[in-house]
């Protein structure tokens, strides 16, 4: 990706305690972006690799001593007047409670709790990261009918965490207040794939098709709601990302009974695309869960489907 603007590289860390919480740090008033919560983290330093800057940073920040961590994702973000590299690891272990060191606040929150917070624009592009399942339902063409809600409560008790609602007919609000709420009570969440998009739904998010990603020129919602589309090719993932999408599925990687003869992605080409892809990425066509690991193997966010997910 080319910019013009100065390349800052910066790490940041996950940390979370007992209760599963996340720890956050309130920016400074004389730091970029002040009163703005993020994670903790900062610059690497000249000379510095990733995990260096990450144990020195998290050190003098909140007090902890690193002992295991995992790069999880990078992220790549524009400013007005500086673009940043931000490499985010998943702190496994440590030593220490953590403290504001500089003065600054920090607090513990649940994913569910961070809209109560003002948060830096790449802070929610790491919280869908590191909340996306590895694989997610997209409902069958019958609506309204007691099968499909059975099917989506079959799917939510056994751990599904992420639904699409898709269909190609208008869909009667009542119905879809019921799927969400329904979703609600297992904690999962319910994204839309409708004819109309007014983004005022009572959802948690949208998915784009790929007729509609392409006509975008920017992200059509607000950034505590996820976005996700329909991609095909490099042209399309690479829209998705210019209009700050959070998710992206890409298909068909293999045949299905509903188009045994459209032309297949393949694993190689699949593959292909995810290295030249900077979002969350989950494969479609042919998918089952037994194929996470071969989805993840490659660098995909995980797989989605209808009938065998």
């Amino acid at each position: 990706m080319q910019t013009k603007n100065k390349i800052i590289e910066v790490v940041v860390g996950i940390i979370r305690n007992e209760n599963k919480e996340i720890l956050i740090a309130k920016r400074q008033k004389d730091q970029f972006m002040p009163s703005y919560w993020e994670l903790p983290g900062g610059k690497i330093e000249v000379g510095e690799d990733s995990f260096s800057a990450l144990s020195r940073e998290l050190y003098e920040e909140v007090g902890i001593t690193v002992k295991d961590c995992s790069l999880i994702h990078k992220i790549f973000h524009h400013y007005p007047d500086k673009s940043v590299n931000l490499s985010i690891y998943n702190i496994k272990d440590f030593l220490g409670d953590p403290l504001g060191k500089e003065g600054q606040e920090i607090a513990w929150s649940s994913i569910e709790q961070f809209n109560n917070y003002k948060l830096l624009p790449t802070m929610w592009k790491i919280i869908h990261k590191i909340s996306l399942p590895k694989s997610y339902w997209i409902t069958p063409d019958e609506h309204q009918t007691k099968s499909t809600i059975d099917a989506c409560r079959k799917h939510l008790i056994s751990g599904t965490k992420l639904i699409q609602l898709r269909s190609k007919t208008i869909l009667d609000s009542t119905y879809i207040e019921n799927m969400y709420k329904l979703c609600k009570e297992y904690k999962a969440r319910l994204i839309l794939n409708t004819p109309i998009k007014t983004y005022t739904e009572i959802c948690d998010g949208w998915h784009l098709t790929s007729s509609e990603l392409l006509s975008l020129k920017e992200r059509p919602c607000d950034d505590n709601k996820l976005l996700g589309a329909s991609t095909h090719n490099k042209l399309e993932t690479a829209h998705a990302e210019k209009i700050s999408a959070d998710y992206i599925s890409l298909s068909p990687v293999e045949a299905t009974l509903s188009h045994p003869n459209a032309k297949t992605l393949g694993w190689d080409r699949s593959s292909n695309i995810i290295d030249q892809c900077n979002l969350p990425l989950f494969l479609l066509g042919g998918m089952n869960k037994e194929l996470i690991g071969k989805a993840l193997s490659i660098g995909a966010q995980g797989v989605a489907g209808i009938r065998e997910i």
